[in-house]
C-alpha cells in the first residue's frame, strides 16, 4: 500500500505538470492521475477496507498483486496514448482493468458472505463503484475507433470521476474521517445503506446525461449534491466544524467533500453545446477533490499500514507530522480547483503545487520517523 500510495502522490502533480507544459496529450496527462496512481490506489484502498468491513483475513498474495498490474496497464495506456505503444495496447490497458475490476468484485462478494455476522455496507459502495468503472472502461474500444467520440468521451469521463473515484470516496469517507477524528459515529452503517441507491442513480443520470441529454445530467447530478452536501451537513451536526478544522487529516477531507458537492452542477454542464473545457473541469476535479482526499486520506492511513496493530508511539509520531499542514492544504487544495474551474490555469497551478510541497515536506519529516524507529 505505501508504494501505491507513493505512486499517487507523485503521479498527480506530474499529470498536472505534464499535461500544462504539453509534454503530454491531455488524454494522457490525465491518465497519468487516474489509469496509473489513482485507479491502483483505490484498488489497493479496497483491499485494505474491506477484510476490516466484512471482518475477514488478508487478502490471498495473488489479489494483493492486482493493482501493480492495473498500474502496468495504465502505464500501457498513457504510452498509447502518447503514441509510444500501437493502439490496441490501449485496448489491451482496457481489458485488463475491466478484469481486475471483475475479479475484485467477485472477490469482495464472496468476502461479503463468510463474513462473521452482516457485512459493513460501505463493501457495497465498492462494489458499484467497480460495476461503473467495467461499464466506463467498455466504452473505450467505439470510443477509439471513433464511433460517436464525444458523446462516450464524456460517458467515459463522468463514470470514471464521478463514477467509480466518487462512489469509492464516499463509501469510504463515512468510516475515514470518525476514525480521523478518533469519534465513532453510529449513524455511517446506516447512511451508507439508505444513500448507495440514491448516489448509484446520481451516477448514471449525470453519466448519461452528459453524453445524451443535458436536463438528467442536471438531475443526476442534483442527487451526488444531495448525498455529499447531507453527509457533509451530518458531519458539522455531529463533530462540530471547530473538531473537524482543527484535525490536519479531517479537515482536508471535509474540504474534498464540500469540493466535490460543489462541483456537480458544473460538471453537468458538459452536456450542453460548447458547456465547458472537460480537460479544465478535469483539473479542476483533480486539484480541488483528488488533492485533498489522497493527501488527507494518506495522513490518516500511512502510518497505520506502516504499523500495523496497536498504536505505538511511532504511529502516532509519524501521524503528528503527517497533519502538521493539513488545515492549510485544505483551503489552498480546493481553492486551486475553483481556480481551474474559473479558467485560471496559473492560479490554479500555483495553488495547488503550494499544497503538494506542504504535503510533500510534511511526508519528508514522517519518513523520518520510519529511520529513528529503525
Amino acid at each position: 500500500m505505501i508504494l501505491l500510495a507513493a505512486s499517487a502522490a507523485v503521479t498527480l502533480p506530474l499529470a498536472l505538470l505534464a499535461g500544462a507544459s504539453g509534454v503530454f496529450t491531455p488524454a494522457a496527462a490525465a491518465h497519468v492521475a487516474f489509469a496509473v496512481g489513482i485507479v491502483p490506489l483505490i484498488f489497493g484502498a479496497m483491499l485494505h477496507f474491506v477484510p476490516v468491513l466484512t471482518r475477514s483475513g488478508s487478502p490471498q498474495r495473488r489479489i494483493a498483486q492486482l493493482p501493480f498490474l492495473a498500474q502496468a496497464a495504465g502505464v500501457a495506456a498513457v504510452l498509447a496514448m502518447q503514441g509510444v505503444l500501437p493502439a490496441a495496447a490501449l485496448h489491451a490497458a482496457a481489458t485488463v482493468d475491466a478484469a481486475i475490476a471483475v475479479v475484485l468484485l467477485v472477490w469482495m462478494r464472496r468476502r461479503s458472505r463468510r463474513a462473521l455476522g452482516s457485512p459493513h455496507p460501505g463493501w457495497r459502495w465498492y462494489a458499484a463503484a467497480l460495476l461503473v468503472l467495467v461499464a466506463a472502461l467498455a466504452v473505450v474500444p467505439p470510443l477509439t475507433a471513433g464511433a460517436a467520440p464525444a458523446l462516450l468521451r464524456l460517458f467515459h469521463l463522468h463514470a470514471n470521476t464521478l463514477g467509480f473515484v466518487g462512489l469509492a470516496a464516499l463509501g469510504t469517507l463515512p468510516v475515514l474521517l470518525p476514525t480521523a477524528l478518533g469519534r465513532p459515529d453510529a449513524q455511517a452503517a446506516p447512511w451508507l445503506r439508505r444513500r448507495l441507491p440514491v448516489a448509484v442513480a446520481g451516477v448514471v443520470a449525470l453519466a448519461v446525461g452528459a453524453a445524451v441529454v443535458w436536463p438528467l445530467a442536471l438531475v443526476g447530478a442534483a442527487f451526488l449534491a444531495v448525498v455529499a452536501g447531507g453527509l457533509l451537513a451530518h458531519w458539522l451536526r455531529t463533530f462540530g466544524w471547530r473538531a473537524i478544522v482543527a484535525d490536519g487529516a479531517a479537515a482536508p477531507l471535509a474540504a474534498a467533500l464540500a469540493f466535490f458537492a460543489l462541483l456537480q452542477l458544473l460538471g453537468a454542464s458538459h452536456g450542453l453545446p460548447g458547456g465547458g473545457d472537460g480537460n479544465r473541469m478535469i483539473a479542476a476535479f483533480a486539484a480541488g477533490f483528488l488533492l485533498p482526499l489522497v493527501t488527507g486520506a494518506l495522513s490518516q492511513l500511512l502510518p497505520v499500514w506502516r504499523w500495523p496493530g496497536p498504536k505505538t508511539p511511532a504511529r502516532d509520531e509519524m501521524r503528528r507530522r503527517l497533519v502538521r499542514c493539513g488545515r492549510l492544504r485544505a483551503a489552498l487544495l480546493p481553492a486551486a480547483g475553483l481556480a481551474f474551474a474559473a479558467g485560471l490555469a496559473p492560479a490554479g497551478a500555483a495553488l495547488a503545487g503550494i499544497g503538494l510541497l506542504l504535503f510533500f515536506a510534511d511526508l519528508a519529516a514522517a519518513l523520518r520517523v520510519v529511520r529513528e524507529a529503525r
